[in-house]
């Protein structure tokens, strides 16, 4: 989804490229895991900030699109939605056409999420999907990933990793997210990312908000989607893997015209590709991702 806000003053153009539409609001989700009318206030009020501009979609379980209803008051943009596919796709597709035909010009659900475990699974869904709706099939990168990523190409559709949670075995490696971006930019399919990229750089932190939390090693989103902006620019894989590890910020210089890590640099065209590809993250915070750019002085 283009932002269609402007770039603000003194945000740097290589940025903007970046960070434009990239973070899709999860707040029903854990670890923030909101009510229904607190998300849903919170994503009014993203819309009118003054960091709109890096607004993606709102993310709902199908099942929840009536409790959404029962929250939603239209403004004069219309909303877009991600919704999460259950265990009855066909019961799920049949209440998201119900709802896009009642919010026609208010809110409207244009992409779906949806766990698939085999080729065939994918085949099978895109079939029974209406063609305009964008869908993201969430796979494993335990195992190579590319039969899937095939499989999701001759759908034409779009690829989901998952890329933390709760814990720490839930994290992938750097070499299993390079892994996939390779296969996914390979075969120029478009995908997402979702879960454990709150923050903009590589970091240890508390990986809920509880009191007792685990800490573990978190993903940056700034290191994954550049990586993909690398990767394009052909960054050796090696290269890539210590692009996912770097935690140092002053490795990472954004220019009007171009990013630079290290001795690297990719240019705003090669950006404005990747991003094609590179498509946005699920957050179940979008201030925290803010908050954490204007402390390192990108925002």
């Amino acid at each position: 989804m283009e932002s269609t806000v402007a770039r603000p003053e003194g945000v740097k153009h290589s940025l903007h490229i970046l960070l434009n539409s990239l973070i899709d609001y999860a707040g029903l989700f854990p670890p923030s895991g909101l009510d229904m009318a607190k998300a849903v206030a919170n994503y009014a009020g993203y819309r009118q900030s003054p960091h709109c501009w890096a607004l993606g979609r709102f993310i709902v379980p199908s099942a929840r699109l009536q409790e959404f209803e029962q929250c939603f008051v239209p403004d004069r943009h219309p909303w877009h939605l991600s919704a999460l596919l259950g265990t009855d796709p066909a019961d799920d597709l049949a209440r998201i056409a119900e709802f896009n035909g009642r919010h026609p010009h208010t809110a409207i659900v244009d992409t779906l999420e949806v766990k698939a475990a085999t080729p065939m699974e994918i085949t099978e869904l895109r079939r029974h999907t209406p063609e305009g709706l964008i869908i993201y099939f969430e796979i494993s990168v335990a195992d190579d990933p590319r039969p899937m990523v095939q499989a999701i190409h001759a759908a034409h559709s779009r690829a989901k990793i998952r890329t933390g949670g709760l814990t720490e075995e839930m994290f992938p490696t750097g070499a299993q997210i390079v892994r996939f971006l390779d296969a996914c930019i390979s075969a120029s399919v478009a995908f997402k990312a979702t879960a454990g990229l709150h923050h903009p750089m590589r970091c240890t932190r508390a990986l809920t908000y509880e009191k007792d939390s685990p800490v573990g090693a978190m993903h940056g989103f700034l290191n994954v989607f550049l990586a993909s902006a690398f990767l394009l620019e052909g960054l050796p894989v090696g290269e890539l893997e210590s692009l996912l590890a770097d935690d140092d910020p002053a490795n990472f210089q954004f220019g009007d015209s171009s990013i630079t890590w290290r001795s690297h640099r990719v240019t705003q065209a090669r950006l404005l590709e990747s991003r094609a590809l590179a498509a946005s993250f699920g957050s179940c915070s979008f201030e925290e991702p803010i908050a954490d750019l204007r402390t390192l002085n990108l925002l």
